[in-house]
């Protein structure tokens, strides 16, 4: 693949990673709707893992956190599939300081881009 093909893939992954964090802190649901893949299953902090439905429920809510933010962005493409990992900060609502991590998988289908999985931690 041509290094400027591969540079594309990484900012298209880039700007969904970007859409995705956005879309979590303003409860997006719309958005998660076009870049969700129907298959996609989410890990929560708390151990729960839920479906796509679960989870455009949960996005639905209001979140409780602000500035979250994601640091220390890797994307790996391996073929059609692709990982992000990175790192959060937030601030909580009480005003302490919160972080964690997440790695997403991304999969090429019919030419686009669609998040299977995520995983999501907090410190």
């Amino acid at each position: 693949m041509p290094a400027t093909a591969t540079q594309t893939e990484v900012e298209t992954l880039q700007q969904l990673n970007r859409d995705y964090i956005t879309s979590v802190q303003t409860s997006d649901v719309r958005r998660f709707e076009e870049i969700l893949a129907e298959d996609f299953l989410c890990s929560n902090p708390d151990g729960s893992l839920i479906d796509r439905a679960a989870f455009l429920i949960q996005t639905a809510r209001p979140v409780t956190i602000s500035n979250l933010e994601a640091r220390d962005v890797v994307v790996r493409i391996l073929g059609d599939v692709a990982l992000i990992h990175a790192r959060t900060t937030y601030t909580l609502a009480d005003g302490r300081a919160g972080a964690g991590r997440y790695t997403d998988v991304w999969a090429r289908r019919q030419g686009r881009w669609l998040c299977v999985s995520a995983h999501v931690t907090r410190a």
